[in-house]
């Protein structure tokens, strides 16, 4: 029995080492070393190394030393930077426009603030696994935020967006913050409008217009007041005191000022009434759109308000606007002292995100502003800065290896890091390649 007892414990001993030796425990341990690294806290790192543990970096720098066991990736020729951040998307929320079965990113009427992005993502989206080959690694989801094929957005208070990362098997796997902004479409006075049934553009008097407009604003005011009185009831009486409404519950993080309004609004008029709204009303405002917010770039800076920006290819609003009217904005309001990060405002071109950058930096943007607009700036923007948006010890290590620039078109993402695992970037665009690419050729 002593026998059979000293040979059950060496063979046990033998299997432990053996399990030791098998086990996963360094499989989320990751060094990349010899790249040039790019943290956004100050000079680019030359023959560096990233070391990554846990989903999150844990050393970084050109004495940062490779922990035993880790997977060791040579970096040597390429460079690593924080994953892009594309700050307005319906990722998740619609896969197919003209297919409405696969679209879920508005509810029916105007006041939605009970919506939450997070709720209707779909983790399987072909768009996200496109998507993030590019090098982007976090999206804002943003109900009611119109995109390309969806011919504008829809209703008033639109819900809360939602910040993912751009992997996982859920929405719990991916989500970053729940509610990082309240969405609000603001209104414009509007004295055209196409009427769909006759194919023609109708006109009406701009006072009529108008009191449409301020009937708008004004069921807005009624809203966020309501929802103070619904705060205090919430502050100084029991559950059964009042009844319960989850709507105006879900505004009270926004007029406690703990969660940002994103207002889309691209005109002079439109930006200046909604700053002054939120300026009277005590909201913290991010701008969303802002095709003329060069208009009003003093007013956005003396106010605090943060600007995602629309992709600088739009198509100019006045036939007497300069064909780069947008292209050189982003340069005027980084003079100006405005912060402000570039978004897609879509789904089908988000993977364009860092060439919509650098067509700014070719028009006077300085290049490391632009390449904080698409990584540090938005994560600042939606407060999520603590987590990501830079590569530093503590946050989470969503980061790119690449052969080049980010925001070159003919740069190459090698390697991609999400919550610090390395994420496949094989997509339908590339299968579809790889099919026929390898078609037999004719004889």
């Amino acid at each position: 029995m002593l026998l059979r007892a000293g040979v059950g414990t060496v063979l046990f001993a033998g299997l432990a080492v053996l399990a030791s030796a098998q086990a996963p425990q360094t499989a989320d341990v990751y060094a990349i070393t010899h790249a040039k690294i790019f943290t956004l806290t100050g000079s680019p790192i030359e023959d560096a190394t990233v070391v990554i543990r846990g989903g999150k970096i844990v050393s970084v720098g050109a004495t940062a030393e490779v922990p035993a066991g880790a997977q060791v990736i040579d970096g040597k020729g390429l460079q690593v930077y924080p994953g892009l951040f594309d700050s307005v998307t319906q990722m998740g929320l619609r896969e197919i426009g003209a297919v409405g079965a696969t679209v879920d990113e508005t509810e029916t009427g105007d006041f939605n603030p009970d919506v939450v992005a997070a709720t209707a993502v779909l983790p399987s989206s072909e768009h996200i696994t496109v998507t993030r080959a590019a090098g982007i690694t976090e999206v804002l989801a943003v109900p009611a935020s119109g995109g390309m094929d969806s011919f504008g957005s829809s209703g008033f208070i639109g819900g809360q967006a939602s910040a993912i990362h751009m992997a996982g098997w859920t929405i719990n796997d991916m989500l970053i913050k729940k509610s990082a902004a309240m969405v609000i479409n603001w209104p414009s006075i509007e004295t055209r409008s196409f009427d769909f049934s006759t194919f023609s553009v109708k006109e009406k008097p701009y006072t009529e217009a108008k009191t449409e407009y301020e009937k708008k604003v004004n069921e807005l005011t009624d809203w966020i007041e309501r929802a103070r009185h619904y705060v205090q009831a919430m502050g100084h009486a029991g559950p059964a005191d009042y009844n319960r409404d989850v709507r105006l519950e879900s505004l009270a993080p926004v007029v406690r000022g703990q969660l940002p309004v994103l207002v889309f609004a691209d005109q002079e008029r439109d930006i200046r009434n909604a700053v002054e709204f939120c300026d009277k009303q005590k909201l913290k405002m991010i701008l969303a759109g802002g095709l003329e917010a060069f208009k009003v770039k003093d007013l956005l800076r003396s106010k605090n308000v943060p600007v995602i920006l629309r992709p600088v290819l739009t198509e100019v609003g006045e036939e007497d606007d300069p064909y780069d009217r947008y292209l050189s904005q982003p340069a005027e309001l980084a003079k100006a002292g405005v912060k402000f990060g570039f978004a897609s405002f879509d789904n089908s071109f988000a993977r364009r995100l860092g060439q919509n950058a650098a067509n700014a930096v070719a028009h006077g943007l300085p290049y490391d502003e632009a390449l904080k607009a698409v990584t540090i700036y938005p994560a600042q923007i939606f407060g999520l800065s603590d987590e990501i948006g830079t590569l530093e010890t503590g946050k989470v290590a969503n980061l790119i290896v690449t052969n080049g620039d980010p925001l070159e078109l003919t740069t190459d993402v090698r390697y991609l890091f999400i919550r610090g695992q390395v994420t496949s970037m094989e997509n339908k665009q590339s299968r579809l390649y790889q099919k026929y690419n390898s078609r037999p050729k004719a004889q």
